[in-house]
Order: structure tokens, then sequence, then C-alpha cells
């Protein structure tokens, strides 16, 4: 048996935080490392010691191999965990804590080898007997290749990434036509994100169940299932909304599933924890479709349903134990739903938010549990995954579950950077998904008419908020706050704005009650009390609260409505109001990928004129208006900052 005594966790954010708490309940000692720009990162502080691996970049710090295994050396740690992600699934990674005496807390590195790839393990799960989707996984990797295998396959299919995940390198096709770009940009994104540009296709099974088994293996040939998890509620092939067990699998389906999980794993001579996916259609058949070498995100569904703790089972099984459970001494109890809440911005297009995170409230309640590596004043950069935390409810039944994960989600104090967190407490309440209803095309046949998904900007409710906290919070740094109520009535006129676009709203204040007039509407409120990052204020006889940040002439408000970022522009010159439709900047921190025109150009409306890539994706930045190209600002390459210029567009009346 190995004695393992001190554990490096190769990763950062909450999946680091989440092995570091297990390990210390079982006296190990913890080893993190971070990149100069997670210097002040939860995770740092919460591990025993902590090394610093390089800058910011991914290449020069967490997927750089020989400074882990230095830091390991320097610390005496004797096993590294690699928690998801990075260098989870990363052969050369396996070996090399191998060569240098280290345990690695995963499969061997001929399992990651084999499931790491799309194509390969797609063959031996074929030799395996594990149902699959018809397809081509073949080495012939040209784009003729690609092209005439997939007019064989037939239309609508899927291109893929083979050493791909997440979404990441993975392109629907429709038809012909749009099949060559389709193949470039999923083997750009796929080599970009994993250094393969490998594709496999695949026959597309359309409004699918995804529906993935966690098994676990020991070092002796034993191999269990411990149930599904359903995480069909996706978005452009990310999950949303994991759930154990699923609503749509019975017990039949669950022992087959099950069953064919079993033999992947043995079939590459799996241990430690491992989840195997498959796409289920409408009359219960199921497809393989990959074999995560790693501990998923979504684990902690798995573990409240069963009462285990799978990073401990990791654990026991690398130090050479068996799996504390047989079989038939698993047993699925009560029902658990996970979200992940990410720094992102539904109303427009789901882009990635960078900024600091200004307030971290997570409510403590009974059955709900909240995987977090933040805190107040940390940064979201660009470099790193925009997911801020996990939220999972756990419930007697289905019912229970959702209603108290989508009221945590709700209660959830997040404000300073965009997020999905009005998106999920919507999705959650949905009627299709609370009916157990929900495929992987659920998004967009239900819900993309949600208001979490209006970018027409604030409503006059949330305006007129926004207004009586910048009249309040200016009154209280002037020591005005205690003068209520006055003799007199007072008017004033704001201009609040929100990116580009500019908002008047007229308040009209009488004592601790206000009349505020956004364009046609009115809006009616008494303001009861605020505190630092907290007000409470009455509304057609309604006494709610709402959460807030200021900094100087910013705002960052969530009132139920979602997150917004309000700057009080009423002293600014009006030059600076002002609004220049044909500037592209921007849409975060990122570098420039393609630059698909140049100075001079005709541009029309929606037309794709850069790639930007950022947090391990590609994200394209189009024309909102038809006009002539007046200057371009960046070049491949470049990284750029959010909200820099770079491109600018002449109006469309100036185009002759």
């Amino acid at each position: 048996m190995s004695g393992i005594n001190k554990i490096l966790v190769a990763n950062r954010g909450e999946i680091a935080v989440r092995v570091m708490t297990t390990a210390r309940q079982l006296g190990y000692r913890t080893v993190a490392v971070y990149s100069e720009a997670d210097a002040n990162a939860l995770h740092v502080d919460v591990a025993d010691q902590a090394v610093c691996i390089g800058p910011a970049a991914v290449g020069d710090s967490y997927l750089h191999i020989e400074k882990i295994l230095n830091a390991a050396r320097l610390t005496g740690a004797d096993a590294i965990h690699p928690g998801y992600g990075f260098l989870s699934e990363n052969a050369a990674f396996a070996r090399a804590c191998e060569a240098e005496g280290l345990t690695f807390i995963g499969p061997g590195a001929e399992a990651i080898e084999l499931m790491g790839s799309k194509r390969l393990s797609k063959i031996a799960m074929l030799e395996a007997g594990v149902p699959c989707i018809p397809g081509y996984q073949g080495e012939d990797q040209s784009e003729e290749a690609l092209t005439a295998r997939a007019i064989e396959i037939g239309f609508p299919l899927m291109v893929k990434a083979s050493a791909g995940g997440g979404g990441r390198g993975m392109r629907l096709v429709f038809g012909e036509a749009e099949l060559s770009e389709k193949i470039r940009r999923a083997r750009s994104e796929s080599e970009s994100a994993f250094g393969s540009g490998e594709l496999i296709l695949e026959k597309a099974v359309l409004e699918p169940r995804h529906i993935e088994i966690q098994v676990f293996a020991d070092q002796y040939g034993n191999v269990v299932y411990l149930g599904e998890r359903d995480c069909s509620v996706q978005r452009r092939h990310q999950k949303v909304v994991e759930e154990a067990p699923s609503p749509f699998v019975n017990e039949v389906l669950r022992q087959r599933m099950g069953e064919a999980a079993v033999n992947a794993a043995r079939a590459c001579n799996y241990y430690g924890a491992g989840t195997v996916e498959f796409l289920v259609d409408t009359e219960g058949n199921f497809y393989f479709i990959e074999m995560n070498t790693r501990l998923q995100v979504e684990h902690p569904v798995t573990e409240l349903i069963t009462g285990q703790d799978l990073v401990a089972w990791q654990l026991r099984v690398a130090s050479g134990e068996t799996l504390p459970l047989k079989q038939e001494e698993i047993t699925l109890k009560g029902h658990a739903v996970e979200v992940r809440l990410y720094a992102e911005d539904p109303r427009n297009a789901f882009t990635p938010q960078t900024g600091e995170i200004l307030l971290w409230e997570p409510p403590h309640r009974a059955g709900l549990r909240i995987d977090h590596g933040v805190r107040c004043g940390q940064l979201v950069s660009s470099h790193y995954d925009p997911m801020i935390a996990k939220v999972i409810a756990y419930g007697d039944d289905r019912t229970d579950a959702i209603r108290r994960l989508a009221s945590g989600i709700q209660d959830l104090g997040f404000v300073g950077v965009n997020s999905n967190k009005h998106f999920l407490q919507n999705l959650l309440r949905h009627p299709v998904f609370a009916e157990g209803g929900a495929t992987t095309a659920f998004i967009e046949q239900h819900f993309n008419q949600d208001p979490s998904l209006d970018d027409s900007g604030p409503g006059a409710g949330s305006l007129a908020r926004a207004a009586v906290l910048f009249f309040s919070t200016d009154q209280a740094s002037r020591g005005e706050q205690n003068q209520w109520p006055r003799p007199s009535r007072q008017s004033y006129v704001y201009s609040l704005s929100l990116g580009e676009e500019v908002h008047i709203v007229r308040l009209f204040r009488n004592g601790k009650s206000f009349k505020c007039s956004v364009g046609e509407n009115s809006v009616e409120l008494e303001l009861l009390k605020f505190e630092e990052n907290r007000c409470f204020f009455s509304e057609n006889g309604v006494r709610e609260s709402l959460r807030y940040t200021r900094r100087g002439e910013t705002l960052a408000l969530d009132d139920g409505n979602g997150h917004f970022l309000l700057r009080d522009v009423s002293h600014a010159p009006a030059a600076a109001r002002g609004r220049r439709g044909g500037d592209i900047k921007a849409s975060m921190d990122g570098a420039i990928v393609a630059v698909l025109i140049a100075e001079g150009d005709l541009v029309e409306s929606g037309q794709t004129l850069i790639l930007l890539e950022a947090m391990k994706m590609e994200h394209t930045l189009k024309a909102g208006a038809a006009g002539r190209v007046a200057a371009v600002s960046c070049s491949v390459g470049q990284q750029v900052k959010t909200n820099q210029l770079l491109v600018s567009i002449s109006e469309v009346e100036e185009v002759s």
C-alpha cells in the first residue's frame, strides 16, 4: 500500500478547495499551486502550504508539468490530485508523476491516453460491445476525407474534437454547405484548447437525454457504478443543470447502462473515479459518447444521493485499498440537483465576464451545498474558466430539491460581475424542467424567450431603485441620512449609463418616499433603510430587499431582475454620454485569433469581423450595422482588454 501523507492539488478554484477539504478531514496535509494571477485566491489560503508556479497564462503555470513537479519537491508532497480540467486527463503528466515517485490520484496513464482520444476510445468501446453512435473515427484527418465520410454518414451530424471535452471543438452540421467552415472552426478550437486537431464525426442524435454513469474501480479488478446523473439541460454542449437520479431512467435502464459503463472501465484496465457518458434516445436506446478519466464537476449530486465522499474513495484507491462498498451495498436515496454559477452575461449571448467580485454572500441552510473557491475582492480574469461556484440542493424527492435550489440561487449574494444567476433561477422554475421533460434541446425549444435573456437593458423598476440608491448613498456620504423627513420636496434628474446606453431617471422625493419617472413609466417606492451592501424598500405595499455595492460613480445592483453595472454620468459632458454604433470593442480580455476584415471593406450587419479567444473558447465579434471599415486597431495574436476599441465602422448613411 502506498504511504500518502501530503497531497499537492494541481488545480485552482472550487475543485482545489473541495479536494483539500476532504484531504484535511482524513488527516492529510495539503499543498496548493497558484499562478501570479491567483496569489490572493481562496484555495491558496485553504492549503497548508502553497507554491507560485508562474504567470497567469495556463501554459506557464497550471499546465506546466515541470513547475508542478518542482512544487512537489519543494514541499515534500508524495501525491498529486489533478482535480478536473488542466492536467487531469494528461497521460504525460500521470507518467511524469510516476517517474518522480509521486502517487497520481487518478487512473493509469494508459487508460487516460486511450479514453482521452474520442477516436481510439470509440474503437475500444465497439470492441467491448458498448453501444456507440454510427460515425467516422479513422486516421485520415484530411478535410477531403472528413467531407467524404460526412456525406456518407448523412446530415445532421456532429463534428467533434477527438481530444476534447466541455463542448469545445464541437459543431453541429445540418448540411454540406456549412461543413467546411465547421470542420475548420472545430479543428482550430481543438488545437487551441487541447493541442490536437484530430476530429471524429458522428450521426447527430437530436433531442436526446445526456445520461452519465459514475464508475469506480480499485487496483484489484473490482468495479462498481454509483447510479446515473442526468445532464440533459445544456447550452452549446456545456452542462447547465445536473441531477441524480435521472427522472427518465428506470431501474431496468439504470442496470443496463451501469453494466455497460463497468464493461467500458474493465476494457481499459481502469482504476479510480471515472464517468462514462451516454446519449439516450426517446426509446431508451443509449450510445457511448466518452469516458472522463477524472472526478466530474457534477460529482456532488452523486455524493448526496449515495451518502459517499467520492474524493475519499479516490484517496483510498490511490493508497492501494479496495473499494469501500460492493455493488449490492450501493443504494440511492432522495434527489439532488446542481447548477453552475458562471461569470457570464446571458443577455449578451452568455459572453464570459471579467472583473472584481464586490460581494459574495452564499446562503447557509439545510439541504443546500455550495462548492466554491472565491471571496470578496477576488478578480475574475480571462485566463481561466468563468465558473464561480456550484450550487447543489438535496431533498427527499425531486420537487423538494428543485424548490430548495431555485430559492438558494435567488438568495445568493453575488455582485460586481454579471452572472447567469437570474437565468438559472428561472430555468429551475420552468414547467417543462419541473415535469422532468427536459432534453438537450430544452433551452433552444422552451427557454430562448426567457426574460433573463432579454438584452433590452434594465427595466424602469431597476433604474428607479438605482437612482434612489445613488441619491441615498450620496446623502449618507455627506452625513445627511438622518435628516429625514425634510419639509420641502425635492426633484432630481439622473443620467445612468449601462455600457454605452444612457437612461434618464427623474426622481421626485418627499421624505423617504420617491416617485421615479423613466420615459412613460412611473415607479413609486419607499426606502426603509439601507446598509453597506443591502437596502430595504417598500413598493406597492410589499417590503423587499436588494443587494448592491457602490464604487465611486458605479453601482452594481442585483434586484431580482438581473445584475446591472450602472454608472452615474449625470454630471459628465454630453459628448461622454454619446454612443458610437460603429465601434467594435473587445467583449472581454483575451487574444485576437483572426481579423476577417481590412480597412476600407464594406460589411453587413451581423457579419463576423473578429475572432477573440478567451476562457478557452473562441468568441465572434460582429458588426452591429452595415457600413465601411474606417480603421482596424488590432492584429492576430494581440492581447486585448475588455472594451478596447478593435474596429471602427462608418455609419450606414456614410457608405455610398
